[in-house]
């Protein structure tokens, strides 16, 4: 069967370089090899998120840390931030812990901003706040340097930050931001296949979640720190996905931080200028569009082209693309394309060749 190369939001496109590195022959987890993989990778980890802290390894979804992280750090109770499917989700999954939980919600397509969480951290309910930095669903990227300056007002609430479709796609500088928890699947900009997550703890966050009962042991940060202080996993992690990141973090810091970052902020563009081309308008609020997919609207916003989301995106596939029909409420109202991870120029102006060519066919 050919391949469908993938514009989906994630997973996103894998190179060959980094196939071929999570083929690599099996050690043991627990030697010496597996040491010195993960001391190769803990400071272009540490370089990528700008911390000195140690950057952890966990073999699950992100959604496995998301939910380590309430367990770990809700004492008293936490402010959601509401502005898409899966920042939505994240409610619902604090609830399901146990915890006392409230939305902070906003309509879709619009951002989180600062002055609406001060508002809420103001009255002192939340000791911990969840915030997705670049909403996926919606094509939504928050200011969130403005949110995380709040920290200064409000030390004492954990800031958790989902960052799974822009960490390595734009700078997130985790010390200098003081954020609390910073996590990442890797399987959108990081383009690695699904199933390892990355995320960094604060002291802070490793303090309080040593005072917490009950946070279980698989996603234990404090065991996290134990282990990486010594190069190492709390349980048995997959192995092939850490010699894919180390390979990956090698082009990452080849290609360098600045470089990757400005390459993800144009080929956004070129696709927004795509869209705009042919007479579609945008989902997010303007200045708030995410650098690593368009949400474009077909029909979820007034004005604007709107066409048969289904064919289009079979005409693309008949070509070997895939983008995405729109998600959960807004699906067939927005599409998706996305051009994050290894995507340059070259590779998305085929893909838009590809959708121009469908485009005559509606």
């Amino acid at each position: 069967m050919a391949h469908v190369k993938l514009h989906i939001p994630g997973p996103v496109e894998v190179s060959e370089k980094t196939l071929r590195a999570f083929a690599s022959p099996m050690i043991g987890h627990r030697g010496q090899g597996f040491k010195d993989l993960y001391g190769k990778i803990q400071p272009q980890l540490q370089s990528l998120l700008y911390t000195k802290q140690l950057v952890y390894l966990s073999t699950s979804s992100a959604w496995g840390v998301m939910e380590g992280a309430i367990r770990n750090l809700v004492h008293k109770k936490v402010l959601c931030c509401m502005c898409g499917a899966f920042s939505d989700k994240w409610l619902d999954v604090a609830q399901r812990c146990g915890k006392s939980a409230e939305g902070l919600q906003v309509e879709w397509g619009s951002p989180i901003r600062a002055e609406q969480v001060e508002a809420k951290l103001a009255t002192g309910e939340f000791d911990a706040l969840t915030l997705i930095h670049n909403e996926t669903s919606t094509g939504v990227m928050s200011p969130l340097a403005q949110i995380a300056a709040l920290k200064q007002k409000f030390p004492d609430v954990m800031f958790i930050v989902d960052a799974v479709s822009s960490m390595t796609a734009t700078k997130i500088d985790f010390d200098a931001l003081q954020i609390d928890v910073l996590l990442a699947g890797t399987q959108k900009a990081f383009a690695l296949p699904p199933g390892l997550t990355v995320f960094a703890c604060s002291p802070a966050a490793l303090s309080k979640a040593a005072k917490t009962k009950d946070r279980g042991y698989y996603f234990d940060f404090v065991e996290f720190q134990k282990n990486a202080e010594g190069h190492m996993t709390p349980s048995t992690p997959s192995i092939g996905h850490i010699y894919a990141l180390s390979s990956k973090l090698d082009d990452i810091f080849a290609e360098g931080l600045d470089a990757r970052f400005a390459r993800h902020r144009k080929l956004a563009q070129m696709t927004r200028d795509w869209a705009a081309r042919h007479g579609f308008n945008f989902f997010p609020e303007k200045d708030y569009e995410s650098v690593t997919l368009t949400c474009v609207s077909n029909g979820a916003r007034p004005g604007g082209r709107s066409v048969d989301v289904a064919k289009l995106q079979k005409l693309v596939k008949d070509q070997g693309f895939l983008i995405d029909g729109g998600y959960g409420k807004i699906k067939g109202t927005t599409f998706r394309i996305s051009n994050m991870g290894d995507e340059t120029e070259e590779s998305m102006n085929r893909l838009y060749a590809a959708l121009d060519k469908a485009m005559g066919q509606l």
